[in-house]
């Protein structure tokens, strides 16, 4: 049973009282099926829990404990239950385009909306039945991350090949009158869903603000691995900026009338378009870093910030390289230029690894994989270490993409491979060797 019990923390309040195999069946008479259940009705400060044992006698365990205070509880599986799978075809799904060899998981589509609220993944509500999602609503899950692609509802049913895909604005509408928060993204392919698609996605959900508190414009993904695909292609330096003065006009009403821009272009497009990142103050809260807005902004004013208060004899004066994406490398460049002119003991390079495992057209630090890091660094001067961004392994473990673990890279290379976290001052520590 996926609500097994595989593990009990140490400092869990039902420690003495459920056990490891132990079933929990209910809480405060609420039947547990998956996590949604487990976190929403443990919530309060006095539980009432059934357990089934493992001879299948039922018991029950009160507790009283704080207030959102975890139980402590492992199980078989962290959703209790298996994810739920992606039921569309989107033609531009980054899935779909990878090289074979992988990780059998890398290649599962998941479209669970449990795992949007939990994670920060993405859903696009085409596979709830009305039972869940009326459960997701009654439960106030909240905030919940859509992917929209298109309010129109054919051109939206062909981008993701799912007829039932179409109507997506009734659905969020729902959430909204609930109070439920959404966040949205929209992948844009040139000649599919930009231009005045574009514009009349940005109206229909403007309109739901608050409920749907922001807009990720992100550009389609491309690899070298598209055979027997959907031809698309790629934005090219007029069309992303096309997509940013479109944006950022209908973000300045948005601004106006709501006190919200709403409505994000991603990094990347500015890059494409060659175009200077907002300033800080123009990303409000940050709400979209995950889909890759704002945060070269961010990056730069933590680092900023950071760097004032360094000495400037600080560090170890161990040089070092920073390996990175084709995209960050001028960016990587210009802030161990501006740490090297406050402390003397900064003593770096920055090396861009080109993309040679999904093809060129992929630019980005988080998609490097360890072949390619190894093939294009293995006998260059690397002095004491080479700094890589967390993002480049798999979620808390210390593998790559292509199975290259970290240890094997760093044999490779004959010098430690350390992963940085996302923020100015992890980049200025580990510049500094600290």
């Amino acid at each position: 049973m996926l609500n097994t019990v595989t593990g009990v923390d140490r400092d869990s309040p039902v420690r003495r009282h459920i056990h490891t195999g132990d079933a929990l069946v209910a809480i405060n008479g609420h039947e547990i099926e998956d996590v949604l259940d487990y976190r929403y009705w443990s919530y309060e400060e006095r539980l009432t829990l059934t357990v089934r044992r493992p001879d299948g006698s039922e018991h029950t365990v009160k507790v009283r404990k704080g207030a959102g205070e975890d139980l402590g509880l492992d199980f078989d599986e962290y959703l209790m239950d298996k994810p739920w799978g992606c039921s569309n075809r989107c033609v531009f799904c980054f899935v779909d385009q990878l090289p074979k060899g992988m990780r059998k998981s890398l290649y599962f589509k998941d479209d669970d909306a449990r795992l949007s609220f939990l994670t920060g993944s993405y859903i696009t509500l085409t596979n709830l039945s009305e039972r869940e999602f009326e459960r997701i609503c009654a439960l106030r899950i909240s905030p919940i991350n859509v992917s929209v692609h298109a309010t129109e509802p054919e051109l939206r049913a062909r981008l993701m090949g799912n007829p039932r895909a179409a109507d997506i604005m009734t659905p969020l509408r729902r959430l909204a009158e609930v109070g439920i928060e959404v966040n949205c993204q929209r992948v844009c392919c040139p000649g599919w869903n930009d231009g005045e698609a574009l514009s009349r996605s940005m109206r229909e959900l403007a309109e739901l603000y608050p409920g749907v508190y922001s807009v990720s414009i992100v550009p389609v993904g491309l690899t070298e691995h598209r055979e027997g695909l959907t031809p698309l292609k790629p934005f090219d330096a007029d069309g992303a900026a096309e997509t940013i003065g479109r944006v950022e006009a209908f973000a300045a009403e948005c601004l106006e009338k709501y006190g919200s821009r709403i409505f994000w272009c991603s990094d990347e497009l500015y890059l494409k378009a060659g175009r200077e990142l907002p300033c800080d103050e123009y990303y409000e809260e940050y709400s979209q870093l995950e889909n890759g807005v704002g945060l070269i902004t961010l990056l730069e004013t933590e680092f900023a910030a950071a760097l004032e208060g360094v000495s400037k004899d600080a560090g170890t004066g161990e040089s070092f390289t920073i390996a990175t994406g084709v995209a960050a490398a001028p960016l990587m460049e210009k802030l161990l230029q501006t740490g090297h002119k406050k402390c003397d003991k900064i003593k770096g390079s920055v090396r861009a690894i080109a993309n040679d495992f999904f093809g060129r057209t992929i630019d980005v630090a988080g998609l490097i994989t360890g072949r390619d890091l190894i093939d294009q660094l293995k006998g260059s001067p690397l002095g004491a270490r080479v700094l890589i961004t967390q993002k480049m392994l798999h979620h808390g473990e210390g593998v790559f993409l292509d199975g290259v673990t970290l240890e094997e890279a760093e044999a490779a290379l004959g010098v430690p491979v350390v992963p940085i976290g996302s923020s100015g001052e992890d980049l200025l520590g580990a510049m500094l060797g600290i």
